[in-house]
């Protein structure tokens, strides 16, 4: 049976990025579609921490007056345009972040057209897109676990197996804390064959080894982590890669656990953006910056997904769609074990 659409939806938009607070759930039209474009009744949407900076205006990059906020969603394709060949209705999918980073290196353009940026995001009931920025979802994952993608999960996977170098059986992994990028680093390290070692502030440890962690370290007990890392690796060579999430705060240490010729992925500045260290002298480290991932990288993931059964940790707590302010806090709190879901009626 054929969706029966409505005349209008509602949208949650950000015109004043000065706080959360800002958030307003309105009733708008229903998107139109053109030539190649599909679309998309949403199911549900997960938020990433570039979301917070966005709505608190920290962005570092060029923002709409007026947005629909959030960049990662999955959905149904429930009509095509005459000219779409990716996708049919029934299809489901999520949105690329970078609407046309489709493959090779990012963009100033590509990183500028982003889902909740300069584009409308996911945090609407009905969205419209063209089919080169969706990519089809597993088939193992539900449409919760589907939202979770785009943003955290590809930038783990670019992290490990989108460089000049990929991630081989037996190396060394270390991912920091216990955010999104952080956990499906450990669960795709874990598929690879790859040892995991993770750091924590200590109440989550049980979620890092769930995710395949091998070993796991109280930064606050511990602060010259960096180094027993380092001797916890196999072989003590230190890790092969390091997914960086701290930021200049806890980038000294990232050096004191990698190998020599190790590779430092830059993502994130969770721990904060004061002066921090440089890359010391003695580090013979590569440092990688992640701005995500194209397309291809994507589809790819999404493959090893499905043919490993990787399911995405979600938190426990799941929004509805009239509690998206509330789910913005939770997540700025630090409370989620995993990724924080909304529903979308």
């Amino acid at each position: 049976m054929a969706h029966e659409l409505p005349i209008a939806m509602k949208q949650w938009v950000l015109r004043d990025k000065s706080g959360f607070g800002n958030l307003l759930l309105e009733e708008a039209p229903l998107p139109e579609i053109g030539d190649f474009d599909v679309l998309i009744k949403v199911h549900a949407v997960s938020l990433n921490y570039r979301d917070l900076m966005i709505a608190q205006g920290t962005y570092y990059w060029p923002l709409k007056p007026t947005v629909v906020p959030a960049s990662d969603f999955a959905g149904e394709v429930l009509r095509a345009g005459p000219l779409v060949t990716r996708f049919s209705p029934g299809s489901r999918v999520a949105g690329q972040v970078h609407q046309t980073h489709i493959a090779g290196t990012i963009t100033a353009s590509d990183a500028m057209n982003s889902l909740g940026g300069l584009l409308d995001g996911g945090l609407r009931q009905y969205a419209a897109y063209h089919e080169g920025g969706l990519v089809e979802i597993p088939a193992n994952l539900s449409w919760r676990e589907g939202a979770t993608l785009a943003c955290a999960a590809l930038t783990a996977w670019n992290a490990l197996y989108g460089g000049a170098k990929a991630l081989r059986p037996g190396e060394t992994v270390l991912v920091q804390g216990t955010g999104g990028v952080s956990l499906f680093g450990c669960q795709f390290a874990k598929a690879g064959g790859a040892e995991v070692i993770a750091t924590t502030s200590g109440e989550k440890m049980g979620v890092l080894r769930a995710a395949g962690a091998k070993h796991i370290l109280n930064y606050k007990t511990n602060p010259d982590w960096g180094k027993t890392a380092k001797e916890l690796s196999a072989g003590k060579r230190g890790a092969d890669y390091v997914l960086e999430i701290g930021g200049p705060n806890t980038f000294e240490q990232s050096c004191a656990a990698a190998s020599i010729d190790g590779t430092i992925a830059i993502i994130g500045t969770r721990a904060g953006q004061s002066p921090g260290t440089t890359l010391p002298h003695t580090a013979l480290v590569q440092t990688r910056r992640i701005m995500i991932g194209s397309r291809l990288q994507f589809e790819e993931m999404s493959r090893a997904i499905e043919m490993n059964d990787i399911k995405p940790v979600v938190d426990g707590r799941v929004f509805g769609f009239g509690e998206v302010r509330e789910a913005y806090e939770y997540l700025w709190e630090q409370k989620a074990v995993g990724k924080v879901v909304v529903d979308v009626e």
